[in-house]
């Protein structure tokens, strides 16, 4: 015996999912677009304002590039900057020893102290020491006039000790000591000082006459001054320390010396083409001393170390902004020969790629009235004039650089753009995830609840509606709490409402199986053709076929009420095999009893339920075998088995033919068009269970034995 197991379920169908119009995301095009805006507008002000601080920086550059230029023009037209220009040369050599520059004067009026320190401080050329004392070593750019070498400086010394005229003994005098290292040959000269009569406000002065120096601390009877040597000193009266007194005091001394150099005066009156500034310039050395009186009285050395150096273009590049160039180019010369000076290069800050490039690409805007856009790299040219000619000088911008400085600032402000832009991102995704999503998936659910129930399925459709993930605490959480607490009440009144109709279709159906039972056997009764109840009884079986077909009796048998009362079950027995055939059961045998055996038992509820295992039975035998009854009893209990030849019951399904819908979907529909829905068995336990008795099923070597056990009554 074959059985299936089917359930009743409520099921609810998938909601169907409208196609929404572009109204109904309005609201949500516009947010996202109003941050998409936002976000562009703030990129957009940025790139801006990049733009004007690009105009503005450049426009200042402009600005400070003339001042610039103007400044490096005016240190080149200076003294000092014609001094470095002229001995550009030989910069790089060091401050010591000495080396004669050329000077932007044709010579030194070096017999006056005033003009001579003028001339000096105005050109730039001295070495200044780290005790205050300055030495500058020059000649003058016109050979006819200042064919020398001048010495002019300043020391410290106490009161200067004169030399007596006639005296040889120069140890115990201050005195002046000069080498001259010039073309493979070495020139000395030592020079006493010589006192004359104050003068002014000068009240030391004096001359310092030139030997030819031999070695000795004394002079030759026979020395001679040279004659071509000239040379002045000129002391303060006031003390280096002001706490200082006369006459120990220190005080500064200022000299002045004319060097006569014979190689410059035979170049000059030589047959040879003269060449001025002599070539070898930068290769003279000249060494300056001031001793005082005694052996090993070293007032001022011009060998002494940490000397800084005179002027030179390193000052006049000074001027000049980071990325700028000047070329000095002698007219006349080739680009070889051109002398390029640069700004100095500061360490930029950090910056961006992505910003250089962008910040290069802004253009410029500056037309004015009569102007043109201005985007190439600032240019100027001037001509400088000096007494050994003139000089083009061009000067080069550098927008490049004016870019690095804007996109320094750029990359230091770019972290608050993307500071801004994060918190617009932050609070779109804000808004995004924690409103417009959520509106969006009511919206749908809403739309879509709408759209299904136009056909008036409500029940089984709205069952799909879930907006209970939507709850929070904001406005949207509570109102979508509140709608899913509304839905829920809906659904749990929907479903009460299904549960009560099937409960409606379970009794009928309950009422239309037990009354098929008793047509069946009114059928076998009035089943002649010509008997007036047979077309009676046929309509009310095909009306009972009506409310049969319509549920299952699951609710309305457990909730059916049986009378309690005595029935004789050998008599019953008995009966029932004596008419089994009119019910359409045929061969039925009852094995006798020893007599009558009283249990608790209703006898239309027992009659159903031995009917429908009667019929079970019927369906599963071989034709021709018989359906047997027995009967046993003992002093509490009485049984009652049925058994029928045939195939057995699957060992999984003997715990389960009981149940309710278990049935063998192969039988054949009977006659009536019903089916069989597993009712029957299901319907003998019941009753016999509110009987107080018990029904169970076993499988035997030829068959089945469905056992009924009830209580016995004395």
């Amino acid at each position: 015996m074959k059985r299936l197991l089917r359930r009743p379920a409520l099921e609810m169908p998938r909601l169907e999912m409208p196609r929404l119009g572009l109204p109904a995301f309005r609201l949500r095009i516009l947010v996202r677009s109003v941050f998409l805006l936002l976000a562009a507008a703030t990129v957009a002000l940025s790139v801006v304002l990049l733009k004007e601080e690009k105009e503005r920086a450049w426009q200042s550059y402009q600005n400070g590039f003339k001042r610039s230029q103007s400044e490096v023009m005016a240190r080149l037209r200076h003294p000092s900057g014609q001094l470095a220009l002229l001995n550009a040369h030989i910069q790089g050599q060091g401050a010591t020893p000495l080396a004669p520059l050329l000077l932007p004067y044709a010579a030194i009026d070096f017999d006056d102290q005033n003009k001579a320190q003028q001339a000096v401080e105005m050109a730039g050329c001295a070495v200044q020491y780290p005790d205050g004392a300055t030495a500058c070593a020059a000649i003058g750019n016109n050979p006819y006039a200042g064919g020398f070498i001048y010495l002019v400086g300043s020391f410290y010394a106490g009161e200067l000790v004169a030399r007596e005229r006639g005296a040889l003994d120069l140890a115990a005098v201050h005195r002046a000591r000069v080498t001259l290292d010039m073309r493979g040959t070495t020139s000395r000269w030592v020079a006493p000082f010589e006192a004359l009569p104050p003068q002014g406000s000068i009240q030391t002065r004096g001359r310092l006459t030139g030997f030819a120096d031999v070695g000795e601390e004394a002079l030759d009877v026979r020395a001679r001054p040279v004659r071509d040597f000239r040379g002045w000193l000129w002391q303060s009266n006031a003390c280096r320390d002001p706490a200082g007194t006369a006459p120990g005091c220190l005080r500064r001394t200022f000299y002045s010396i004319r060097l006569p150099v014979e190689l410059f005066r035979e170049a000059l009156f030589g047959k040879q083409p003269l060449v001025w500034p002599p070539e070898d310039l930068g290769s003279m050395r000249v060494r300056v001393e001031m001793l005082g009186p005694g052996n090993s009285s070293v007032l001022f050395d011009s060998n002494t170390p940490g000397a800084q150096p005179a002027a030179s273009l390193a000052d006049v590049a000074r001027s000049l902004l980071p990325g700028e160039k000047v070329q000095i180019r002698k007219l006349g010369s080739s680009e070889q020969d051109a002398l390029t000076l640069r700004g100095t290069e500061v360490e930029a800050g950090p910056t961006a790629p992505w910003l250089i490039r962008l910040i290069s690409w802004l253009p410029l805007d500056l037309q004015g009235p009569g102007e043109a856009k201005v985007q190439e790299v600032p240019a100027g040219l001037d001509i400088l004039d000096t007494p050994l000619g003139n000089y083009a000088v061009t000067f080069t911008g550098n927008l490049r650089g004016v870019e690095q400085g804007l996109a320094v600032v750029a990359t230091r402000m770019s972290w608050y753009l993307g500071a801004m832009l994060a918190a617009i991102a932050l609070a779109w995704l804000a808004v995004e995830v924690g409103l417009l999503r959520r509106v969006t998936a009511l919206t749908r659910r809403a739309a879509a609840v709408s759209y299904n129930v136009q056909d008036g399925h409500i029940g089984p459709r709205l069952g799909d509606l879930d907006v209970s993930d939507l709850r929070g605490s904001d406005e949207l959480g509570i109102l979508a709490g509140g709608l899913a607490d509304l839905l829920q009440r809906v659904k749990d009144d929907i479903q009460r409402e299904q549960l009560r109709a099937q409960q409606e279709r379970d009794m009928w159906h309950a009422v239309g199986h037990e009354i098929m039972s008793p047509l069946q056997s009114l059928m076998v009764l009035h089943g002649g053709p010509g008997d007036p109840g047979h077309r009676y009884v046929q309509r009310m079986q095909q009306a009972v076929h009506v409310l049969y077909g319509t549920a299952s009796p699951a609710e309305a048998l457990q909730a059916a009420d049986l009378p309690q009362g005595r029935l004789d079950l050998d008599a019953f027995l008995r009966h029932v095999a004596d008419n089994a055939h009119f019910a359409g059961i045929g061969n039925v045998v009852y094995q006798g009893g020893t007599g009558p055996v009283v249990v608790r038992a209703d006898e239309f509820a027992l009659e159903d339920v031995v009917t429908h295992i009667l019929g079970n039975a019927d369906r599963y035998r071989p034709a021709g075998t018989a359906i047997t009854l027995t009967l046993k009893a003992s002093e509490s209990t009485a049984s009652a088995t049925l058994h029928n030849q045939g195939s057995t019951i699957e060992e999984d399904l003997l715990g389960r033919i009981f149940e309710l819908g278990v049935s063998d979907p192969s039988l054949p529909t009977p006659p009536g068009g019903s089916e069989h829905r597993g009712q029957g068995l299901f319907v003998a336990k019941t009753y016999m269970a509110k009987m107080g008795g018990t029904v169970n099923a076993r499988n035997t070597d030829d068959g089945v034995a469905f056992t009924l056990t009830f209580q016995r009554l004395g």
